[in-house]
């Protein structure tokens, strides 16, 4: 059975994982998910992530790693898919959106690629809003 929302299913993952303090999550690998786990890691949400080969020869998978405060607060606190198949949503770069006055991030996808709230607005170029992280 084919997967309606891939991006929402790994975003599930990550979440459940955090909320479970796993120190690390696996799931099916795609380019997109690659650059969202890019955008986390350079964000500092999450400690690194790599692209594993499957053991039974089908496909990659994506594994990432979770990051911890000192006393294992965690440094995610939310994450929300905003952009779904059934729903679109797009912004223009003047009006794109703000993440908890800035604390943050939205996941954009631009012409550009995939780019945060504020990569975007310094570049001048909207796009659909795939996700919010903070």
């Amino acid at each position: 059975m084919t997967m309606t929302d891939p991006i929402a299913d790994m975003l599930t993952r990550l979440r459940n994982a955090n909320s479970a303090y796993h120190d690390s999550v696996s799931m099916p690998s795609s380019s997109v998910k690659t650059r969202i786990a890019g955008i986390l890691q350079q964000e500092g949400f999450i400690g690194g992530f790599r692209v594993d080969a499957n053991p039974n020869g089908v496909g990659k998978t994506l594994v990432l790693d979770l990051k911890f405060g000192p006393n294992r607060e965690r440094s995610i606190a939310g994450l929300r898919r905003v952009s779904k198949p059934g729903l679109r949503v797009y912004a223009k770069s003047t009006a794109l959106p703000k993440v908890l006055g800035g604390l943050g991030v939205a996941i954009i996808s631009t012409s550009s690629g995939l780019l945060t709230d504020k990569q975007a607005n310094k570049q001048g170029v909207g796009g659909e809003v795939l996700a919010y992280v903070w």
